[in-house]
């Protein structure tokens, strides 16, 4: 078996898929793409030097979540972490809304505080999204429920996507609901 997975260590997706790694005690090689040989070899397999990839015996996989996946059906470890029937489409759900509503509403933060000085900022839509992911947290609060996990007394796919992204943005839009949430993590 050879995994390479190519990431940036300040990047919540390749931290979602390192902890799915991690937890499972799944051997792989980890290429952080600061390298330049690393870059230059993840740019071989996604010209838009997307990441978190994952190589698997030469098959590229994309996606933190589809990486996941892959992992999960390919090289299993201890760890459930896609659940089947009802408990598993609130897992999906949650995971993509995470993805969507959290980090998509933080990512534009942070990309304008980023931005040259001499660059256009944009104020309007920074706000916008800080607005979105007040909405995003007040939603969490009102519908995760008191279980330590996002689906209840087990960790799965959800948390691996929360953890990560629940600690950033509540860092880069804190709210009361933000900093609870991220407070109430397990670590």
């Amino acid at each position: 078996m050879s995994l390479e997975f190519f990431g940036h260590p300040f990047s919540s997706y390749t931290q979602k898929v390192l902890i799915a790694l991690w937890a499972d005690e799944t051997p792989f090689n980890y290429r952080m793409i600061e390298d330049p040989a690393n870059m230059e070899e993840l740019k071989r397999h996604s010209p838009y030097g997307l990441f978190p990839l994952l190589i698997d015996d030469g098959r590229p996989v994309f996606e933190s979540s589809t990486i996941i996946e892959h992992l999960h059906a390919h090289h299993r470890g201890s760890n459930d972490w896609i659940p089947e029937g009802e408990t598993g489409r609130r897992v999906r759900f949650l995971d993509r809304f995470f993805d969507l509503y959290v980090m998509g509403n933080m990512q534009r933060p942070v990309a304008d505080t980023i931005r040259p000085e001499s660059a256009n900022r944009d104020p309007f839509g920074v706000e916008k999204a800080r607005g979105d992911l007040h909405t995003a947290y007040d939603w969490l609060e009102a519908n995760l429920g008191d279980g330590p996990w996002a689906v209840g007394a087990r960790q799965a796919t959800e948390d691996l996507d929360a953890l990560p992204k629940v600690r950033a943005s509540a860092t880069a839009a804190p709210t009361a609901a933000a900093t609870r949430a991220g407070k109430a993590l397990p670590t």
